[in-house]
C-alpha cells in the first residue's frame, strides 16, 4: 500500500457541566474509575487488531497538519468535532458515529473530502445512502476477536442467558416483552442468566457465556450487534427478538416519514439459532432452540469465522481504501 495508513478514533469534548473547570476533574475520575469500553470505541480497538492480525502498518491519531500527499486516512468517532481542524486534500473514509443520522450534518460530504461513510450493515447504509445519495456509505463490520472469543466445549454449560439492551420504551417493554419471557422460561423450568447491557464488564460477560448453551437476546435493532456476535464466537447460538422496525423516537424529527426496516441481528442465518418477532412465536419455537442448542445443531462460530472475524474485517476495509484511493 502506497503512503501510509493513517486511523484516528475521536470522542465529543467534555463542556463543563455545573461550573467553571470541572469537565477536568470528570475526565480525572473517569481516568482513575473502572469504566466499560463503548461500542464505538470497540469499533476502533477492534480495527487496529484486525489490521495486526493482516500484519497490516498504520499510525493511530497523528496530527492532521502532519498527514503528508499519498496518506490514506480513515476517521472513527463521535460528533461532528472529529474532523474540527482537518484541512487536508486527503480524502477521508469516516464513520461510525460522526452523527445518530444523516439530518444531524447533512453538509458532510461538502465540509469535508469524504470518500465514503462507513455502516455496519445493510439496513443503517439505506438511511444514509437515502439521505446523502446512492453509494455514499459502504457497508463494513467490524471484526469479532475470535482470539478472545473463543468456544470451549465444557459439560458446565447448562444456563439460558437472558441479555436485555432495551433502547426504547424499556418499563413498557420489560412489562410486555422481558417477563412474560421469563414467565414461560419458569413454566419450562428452564435455567437462566439475566444481564442487563452496561451492568457486567467483559470479563463477567465471558465467564457467563461460558455457562451458556443458548441466547436470548432482547434488542429492538441494532445497527452490527457486537454482544450478539461475541456470543456467537463462544459458539453460544442466538434466539433474538427481531421486531423488524428501526424505533428510534428521533426519527420523524430527523424526516423519516415512512417505516423504516431493521434488524437486531443484521448478520444471522439458520446455522445462527432462531428469531422470534412476538411472545407467540417466542413460545413456539423455544422448545426447538434449546433442543437444538443442546444437540450442538447450531454452528454460531463458524458463521462468525466466516463473516465476520478480524481477517475478514481487515480485508473489507482494505477493499473500501483500495476503491477510494485507487
Amino acid at each position: 500500500m502506497k503512503g501510509r495508513l493513517i486511523i484516528y478514533f475521536k470522542k465529543q469534548d467534555l463542556k463543563d457541566r455545573w461550573f467553571w473547570g470541572d469537565r477536568y476533574l470528570r475526565s480525572l475520575v473517569h481516568f482513575f474509575r473502572k469504566k466499560n469500553i463503548s461500542s464505538l470505541e470497540r469499533v476502533f480497538i477492534n480495527l487496529c487488531k484486525a489490521l495486526q492480525a493482516k500484519k497490516i502498518s498504520f499510525v493511530k491519531n497523528l496530527p492532521f497538519d502532519k498527514i503528508k500527499d499519498g496518506d490514506k486516512i480513515v476517521v472513527l468517532g463521535i460528533g461532528k468535532n472529529v474532523l474540527k481542524g482537518y484541512h487536508k486534500k486527503n480524502k477521508i473514509i469516516a464513520g461510525i458515529g460522526l452523527m445518530t443520522h444523516p439530518n444531524e450534518w447533512p453538509t458532510l460530504f461538502e465540509d469535508y473530502p469524504i470518500a465514503t461513510y462507513l455502516q455496519h450493515s445493510t439496513w443503517t447504509a439505506r438511511i444514509y445512502n437515502k439521505w446523502y445519495g446512492e453509494n455514499t456509505c459502504t457497508i463494513w463490520p467490524v471484526g469479532i476477536d475470535t482470539y478472545y472469543w473463543e468456544a470451549k466445549k465444557t459439560s458446565a454449560r447448562k444456563d439460558i442467558l437472558v441479555y436485555v439492551k432495551f433502547l426504547w420504551n424499556k418499563e413498557r417493554n420489560t412489562t410486555e416483552i422481558l417477563n412474560p419471557i421469563l414467565n414461560i422460561l419458569d413454566n419450562h423450568q428452564v435455567n437462566y442468566k439475566l444481564i442487563i447491557y452496561g451492568s457486567y464488564t467483559i470479563k463477567e460477560y465471558k465467564k457467563i457465556l461460558k455457562s451458556s448453551i443458548g441466547m436470548i437476546f432482547l434488542c429492538e435493532h441494532e445497527s452490527q450487534g457486537l454482544a450478539y456476535q461475541e456470543a456467537m464466537a463462544m459458539d453460544v447460538p442466538i434466539f433474538a427478538w427481531d421486531q423488524g422496525f428501526w424505533l428510534d423516537t428521533n426519527r420523524f424529527t430527523w424526516g423519516e416519514k415512512e417505516p423504516v426496516p431493521a434488524s437486531s441481528v443484521p448478520y444471522f442465518d439458520e446455522t445462527c439459532g432462531e428469531k422470534f418477532k412476538d411472545l407467540e412465536e417466542f413460545n413456539t419455537k423455544l422448545p426447538k432452540f434449546i433442543e437444538s442448542s443442546i444437540k450442538g445443531k447450531y454452528e454460531p462460530r463458524d458463521y462468525i469465522l466466516k463473516n465476520l472475524s478480524l481477517e475478514k474485517s481487515a480485508e473489507r476495509i482494505l477493499a473500501i481504501l483500495n476503491e477510494a484511493y485507487g
